[in-house]
């Protein structure tokens, strides 16, 4: 019986989402419909002019909406402060700035987003591309159960991984330990370690990039072996017959050829790092020195209710990141002037 309420209490909202979808498709197309239907009526040079406009325009709307105007709103805010009481904004300037970077633990959070900058990305790629060599030689029907197995964290989400490895690194004070490092370290003969609070080395920083590297192989490893799949095997012959190694023809024919890919794939993990928060969030929420930008913007805009410095963070974290996506537009550019 409490389930069937269960069930009829979620009925409604599943009727209301059903019915948006449907109602946002039809007024979609109604919509378009119109507007060609006036442009078509408009002379022929004119209707051949706007036409292309039509069916652009909802579109250059939304992401002006939804994209362009936040960002722009986001930037205003970064140079405001927003009273606690009367909630009135005062422009400051550069005030929020100066106040983050003189704040160390902001230059903490600074270190450890340049510390997953630099490890993360780098590691997934050649994981990837170790995995996907490997996988590429053993036999179809091995390499589809190896490729698998790889894939399958990609399935879950970030949250969803790190409540899996929060039970790995588990650490019970004083009680039986229930996490599987600290239960190997106790079978040995050792004492229980609290991995997420051990900032010696960086050491829980590391363990927490090691769960965002196991979600990320599999897409690299699928691309970076897709790659390697479509170089062409006459210039490995070519290669072979001239007396090269295995190890040769992998670094001087088949890598140059792959460049490309394995740039994109680090990219996008360098973009998708830069922007980290919920593996953090979720694993430690940012204490014991693993704070990044993604979750002192969470802590600075809802526990703080501070508008300005969340929205400077996030001013920061654009700012870096514009010129990675500049040069990967660039990249995508002239890989297709060489086609």
């Amino acid at each position: 019986m409490d389930e069937q309420q269960d069930v009829s209490t979620y009925l409604p909202d599943l009727g209301f989402a059903l019915t948006s979808i449907v109602l946002g498709v039809l007024a979609s197309i109604v919509l378009y419909w119109i507007l060609n239907f006036l442009v078509n009526r408009l002379p022929r040079r004119a209707s051949s002019a706007l036409q292309p406009y039509v069916f652009i325009a909802p579109v250059l709307a939304l992401v002006g909406g939804f994209l362009v105007w936040p960002t722009v709103q986001t930037m205003y805010l970064s140079f405001t402060t927003t009273s606690q009481d009367t909630g009135e904004q005062t422009f400051v300037g550069f005030d929020n700035f100066s106040s983050l970077f003189g704040d160390p633990d902001f230059i903490t959070t600074l270190s450890n987003n340049l510390l997953w900058i630099l490890v993360v990305p780098f590691t997934t790629v050649v994981l990837g591309l170790l995995i996907a060599t490997v996988s590429n030689n053993v036999g179809p029907i091995r390499e589809k159960v190896a490729k698998s197995i790889i894939f399958l964290p990609m399935a879950i989400s970030f949250v969803a991984g790190a409540t899996m490895w929060r039970f790995l690194y588990h650490y019970e004070a004083g009680n039986t330990q229930i996490g599987l490092l600290n239960a190997v370290v106790t079978s040995l003969g050792g004492d229980p370690v609290p991995w997420l609070q051990v900032t010696n080395f960086k050491l829980n920083d590391l363990l927490l990039m090691v769960i965002v590297i196991w979600l990320n192989t599999g897409f690299s490893m699928v691309l970076l072996s897709a790659a390697i799949k479509a170089v062409p095997e006459e210039t490995v012959e070519a290669a072979s017959i001239d007396g090269a190694s295995g190890r040769q023809i992998f670094f001087r024919i088949v890598l140059p050829q792959i460049r490309a890919t394995a740039v994109s794939v680090f990219i996008t993990v360098l973009i998708a790092v830069m922007k980290i928060f919920d593996v953090v969030y979720a694993m430690t929420g940012g204490n014991y020195e693993t704070n990044v930008l993604g979750v002192a913007f969470i802590k600075n805009y809802f526990e703080f209710g501070d508008t300005g410095k969340a929205s400077a963070i996030v001013v920061l974290l654009m700012l870096a990141i514009i010129p990675i996506m500049i040069y990967q537009v660039r990249s995508y550019r002239k890989q297709e002037e060489l086609r």
